[in-house]
C-alpha cells in the first residue's frame, strides 16, 4: 500500500509509530526531581561514614560536649596512628584480606557450579536437595557456634585463619542466587550446542556457564567480600588478639576503664577504608557487568 492510498488516521498512526521507533534509541534524561531524590539518598547513605571521620578527627573530650562537633578537627591522623598501633591493625588487615579473599573466591566458584547444576542439570532428588539447601538459610547461625567450635578444636585449628574460612567456603544464599540467575540467563540450547560440538563438562562450564554468569558472579562476589570483611560473631569466637581479623582487632579498642571514643572511631574508619577502595577500583566493572546482564536478559 502506497502513501497516497493511506487514509488520514492511518497516516497519523504510522507517524506516531515511526516517532516511537526513532525515540527508542535516544538517551533518557533525568529531571530535577530525580536528581533531588538521588542527592537525598546519597547524603543519607554517606552520613554515617562522614560522622565517623569527623569523630575520628576530634578528641574524646570534644565528643562528650554538647552540641557534638559537625566539622573535621585536626587529630585524624594522630588518632588513626594510635588505633593502628594499639589494635595491631597491620596484621589484622592482612588476615582480613586473606580470609575475605579466600571466602569470596570459593563462594563464587562453588555457588556458580552448584547453581548451574540445580538450574540446568537433571539428577535424582534435585528438587529435594535444593529445598534442603534453602532450608539451611532459616537456621540461625548462632545455633551452630558451639558444635562448629568443637569441630575446629578437634581438627587442631584453634586461633587459625582456616577456622574462619572453612565454614563459609560456600553459602546457601549464593547457590540459590546463582541458580535463579542461570535459569533465565543461560539458554539450554546453548549447552546442548556445546555438547554437540564435543565439549566436555569442564569446557561447557568454562566457556559457556562462566561467561553467562559473569554479572551475577560479580554481584555475589561483592556481597560476599563485604560480609566476610565485616563478620564479627564467628571470628571473635574462633580467633584471638594474637591472630585477629580487622573486626576482632577493633574490639580491643573498646576495652579499658574509659575507652577513647575518638580512637575507636578512627579504628572503625580505618577498617572501612579497604571496602571503599575496593569499590572505587572495581565498582565500574561490577556495575558494567550488572548492566550487561540486564541488557542480555
Amino acid at each position: 500500500m502506497t502513501t497516497s492510498e493511506l487514509t488520514l488516521p492511518q497516516v497519523r498512526k504510522e507517524g506516531r509509530q515511526s516517532r516511537r521507533v526513532m525515540g527508542a534509541g535516544k538517551q533518557l534524561h533525568a529531571g530535577p526531581v530525580t536528581y533531588l531524590v538521588l542527592a537525598v539518598f546519597a547524603l543519607v547513605s554517606l552520613a554515617p561514614l562522614v560522622w565517623t571521620a569527623i569523630a575520628a578527627s576530634r578528641t574524646d573530650r570534644r565528643l562528650a560536649e554538647t552540641p557534638p562537633p559537625l566539622w573535621f578537627g585536626g587529630n585524624l591522623f594522630k588518632n588513626m596512628q594510635t588505633a593502628w598501633d594499639e589494635a595491631g591493625l597491620g596484621t589484622a588487615m592482612l588476615n582480613s584480606v586473606v580470609v575475605a579473599g579466600a571466602i569470596t573466591i570459593s563462594t563464587v566458584l562453588f555457588s556458580t557450579l552448584a547453581g548451574f547444576a540445580f538450574a540446568k542439570l537433571r539428577f535424582r532428588f534435585s528438587g529435594f536437595l535444593l529445598l534442603l539447601t534453602i532450608g539451611t538459610m532459616m537456621i540461625p547461625p548462632q545455633l551452630a557456634v558451639v558444635p562448629l567450635y568443637l569441630w575446629m578444636a578437634d581438627l587442631g585449628w584453634s586461633n587459625q585463619l582456616q577456622t574462619v574460612i572453612l565454614p563459609t567456603l560456600v553459602t546457601a544464599f549464593g547457590t540459590f542466587f546463582m541458580r535463579q540467575y542461570l535459569v533465565q540467563a543461560l539458554p539450554t540450547e546453548l549447552i546442548e550446542a556445546a555438547r554437540v560440538d564435543g565439549a566436555s563438562s569442564i569446557r561447557v562450564v568454562w566457556h559457556v556457564v562462566f561467561p553467562a554468569a559473569r554479572p551475577a558472579m560479580a554481584v555475589l562476589g561483592l556481597l560476599t567480600f563485604v560480609f566476610a570483611w565485616n563478620d564479627f560473631l564467628w571470628p571473635i569466637i574462633a580467633l584471638n588478639q594474637q591472630n585477629p581479623t580487622v573486626q576482632v582487632a577493633l574490639n580491643s579498642l573498646g576495652t579499658g576503664y574509659v575507652p577513647d571514643q575518638a580512637v575507636i572511631m578512627a579504628g572503625a574508619f580505618l577498617g572501612t577504608l579497604p571496602l571503599l577502595i575496593a569499590f572505587l577500583l572495581f565498582g565500574k566493572q561490577i556495575v558494567g557487568g550488572i548492566m550487561q546482564g540486564a541488557i542480555k536478559g
